[in-house]
């Protein structure tokens, strides 16, 4: 067994993969004892960007700093998107003949073009060719640089409680800064939010959790009936053997994803909790395994130790367990490592056409992919919504498919160095 087990560990394939999937065990068991909230809690709001959140009104209530810096610079690169920069190019470029076009090319940063294209707008400039929608975009883009060019700051007033007239309480400058140490409300979303206002870093954690359980029942479930049938068919033979080889043949013919569906669907939204569509998933992935347990039975079953165990005596379950169980075990390891990953799929898939755990229970990898298309989180350029998802469900299979790789390289004779 040592030896084994050194065997397994010089294997880099294997070692990689059980350093990853060793971290990401170590995330979700150190993370919920730092983090204890709710992960379905409604924190904020729909997509909210990564970042910090602090109080605005806590912001006013704190002392302001004055610091001398450029800020109409940085509001203007933030006011205007990279589409807007390249609007005001093509306009210098098309539509104002007394700019070089090398003096246009020449301005990289956002700052050098608003400059460079303030400097010569012209709106009664002739704009050939032009819609009206494109002329009055860029008035609107116009306009709006000119407000950001014009705010002073801005003047705080508050209700007064007895005259009910707004009084001056605050001058806020555009040079008057805060320490956000100084503010005591702050909610910081290291990967935003998701469409229901969730922690999206939090409900992450906990959806690879319950996936990994998922998996790992599953797993448990479709080995354990594999590894069962296999050794019962591939030793005994005859009747049985052709029973079990036409129930799986039955399970081969038909996709197991397909009987998965009519499975789920037929428990309804409420019956579906995530250990039983584990239960499920594993009830119908179990042939493959069976199949190869079956073959490398057979090749077993009349060598000489194990015809010595039938002339001693030993029981059927005896010379199963004994005599032949051993010599699978490696295979069965291997089997079982990507059981689980092929659960965990199976539920990202199930999930994603809607059959997957309940929604109002808990959250899963394959759920939050689900929520995000749903709530269309590609076209809102929500990438944190479902980026982190499809990695963390990449790395998860890639380290198990990693690991059976070099426990392959172990324990088969032909791609043994």
């Amino acid at each position: 067994m040592k030896h084994q087990l050194q065997l397994i560990f010089k294997s880099q394939k294997f070692v990689a993969g059980f350093v990853i999937f060793a971290a990401i065990l170590l995330l979700i068991t150190i993370y919920p004892l730092l983090v204890t909230k709710n992960p379905l809690e409604m924190v904020g709001g729909l997509f909210y960007k990564p970042g910090t959140y602090v109080s605005v009104t806590d912001a006013v209530d704190t002392n302001s700093y004055k610091i001398n810096k450029d800020v109409i610079a940085d509001k203007l690169a933030k006011a205007a998107s990279t589409e807007e920069q390249q609007l005001m190019k093509d306009w210098l470029l098309k539509y104002c003949p007394t700019v070089k076009p090398e003096e246009v090319n020449a301005a990289k940063e956002a700052y050098d073009i608003i400059e460079l294209w303030l400097k010569y707008y012209d709106k009664e400039v002739k704009m050939e060719g032009a819609t009206k929608a494109v002329k009055n975009q860029y008035v609107r883009l116009y306009d709006k640089i000119e407000n950001v060019l014009n705010s002073q700051g801005y003047v705080v007033s508050q209700k007064n409680a007895e005259t009910g007239e707004l009084e001056e309480v605050a001058v806020l400058g555009t040079q008057a800064f805060v320490n956000v140490k100084d503010i005591p409300n702050q909610v910081t979303f290291p990967l935003g939010t998701d469409n229901f206002g969730r922690d999206v870093l939090t409900e992450l954690v906990a959806a690879i959790k319950t996936s990994l359980k998922i998996g790992l029942l599953a797993g448990t479930v479709a080995t354990a009936i594999g590894l069962t049938l296999g050794l019962l068919a591939g030793y005994v033979g005859g009747l049985v053997d052709n029973i079990i080889t036409f129930v799986t043949n039955m399970f081969t013919v038909i996709p197991s994803f397909i009987i998965l569906i009519l499975i789920a669907s037929s428990l309804g939204q409420a019956g579906r909790g995530a250990m039983l569509v584990a239960v499920v998933i594993g009830l119908t992935s179990w042939p493959w395994t069976c199949r190869s347990v079956r073959a490398q039975t057979i090749s077993l079953r009349n060598r000489d130790h194990v015809n010595l165990s039938k002339l001693s005596g030993h029981s059927l379950p005896r010379i199963i367990l004994t005599d032949i169980l051993p010599y699978v075990a490696s295979y069965v390891v291997m089997a079982y490592i990507l059981q689980i990953a092929s659960g965990i799929l199976s539920e990202a898939q199930l999930s994603m056409i809607g059959l997957g755990p309940s929604t109002n229970k808990v959250a899963t990898l394959g759920l939050m992919m689900n929520w995000a298309m749903q709530f269309q989180a590609p076209l809102s350029s929500a990438w944190w919504a479902f980026i982190p998802v499809v990695l963390s469900i990449a790395l998860i299979s890639f380290s198990l498919n990693l690991m059976n790789t070099g426990l392959d390289q172990v324990f088969n004779p032909q791609l043994r160095d």
